[in-house]
This record gives structure tokens, C-alpha cells and sequence, in this order.
């Protein structure tokens, strides 16, 4: 079973990667996914950027309302994802519990649901 671990903190902006800081603050981070990796959990996963830099739409009336910033001022906001592969939810809340994020913020745990695959991508258009 697939599940995305939503990552909640502080909202930040990234550290250039070329700031001497950076590989000491980057390092928890690649040592959580090298263990993903190395068990056999990681799917994928990534740092969003800041919520400065979001862009929301939504339809109303038929209409497309486009904002920018993030939806509503909150004191976390989801700052990044992995998605795992695990056998069971216990195995998806241990994963969670040792990112670097479980540290600092919230992680949320949900299980993904499986689309159905799109007719048209297996040839079979309308």
C-alpha cells in the first residue's frame, strides 16, 4: 500500500544549496531518505517551495479565479511529501516518525487510493 507523508512546519524558504550551512542542515534529510531507500519504503518525495509562491485556482460560476499566496495564513503549512511503499499503516507511521520533520512540525500520514487507469491511455477512446 501506497502512502504520502505530508510534511508540516514553519514556513521557509529553501536554503541556496551553495550556502556553507546547507549540506549540515540538509544532512538529516539525506540520511531519512537513504533509509527509505535502504528499506525498500521510498516511492518519491520532494520540498516544496514557500507558500509566497503558491498560486490557487478555483472555479466559481464557470468562471476561473485565479490568487496568489498561499489559501489561508496558518502557523504550519506543508513544506514537502514522500510517498512509501509500505506492507501496513505501522510501517507508514514509523517511516513518519523518523523523518526529520516529525522533529519540528506534524507529519500526516494518508493512504493513497488507486486511480482507475485512463481509458484513453490503454487505446480505448471514446
Amino acid at each position: 500500500m501506497r502512502y504520502m507523508l505530508l510534511i508540516y512546519g514553519p514556513d521557509v524558504e529553501p536554503m541556496p544549496l551553495d550556502d556553507p550551512s546547507a549540506a549540515e542542515a540538509l544532512a538529516p534529510w539525506n540520511e531519512y531518505t537513504k533509509w527509505l531507500i535502504d528499506n525498500g519504503l521510498y516511492v518519491a518525495g520532494e520540498q516544496l517551495a514557500p507558500t509566497t509562491s503558491a498560486t490557487n485556482v478555483r472555479v466559481q460560476h464557470g468562471q476561473r479565479l485565479v490568487t496568489d499566496g498561499p489559501f489561508a495564513e496558518t502557523k504550519e503549512v506543508l513544506g514537502g511529501y514522500y510517498i512509501v511503499e509500505c506492507d501496513d499503516l505501522d510501517t507508514a507511521l514509523e517511516a513518519a516518525a523518523r523523518c526529520p520533520g516529525a522533529q519540528t512540525g506534524t507529519m500526516e500520514v494518508r493512504p493513497l487510493v488507486g486511480m482507475a487507469a485512463d481509458p484513453a491511455a490503454q487505446g480505448h477512446a471514446n
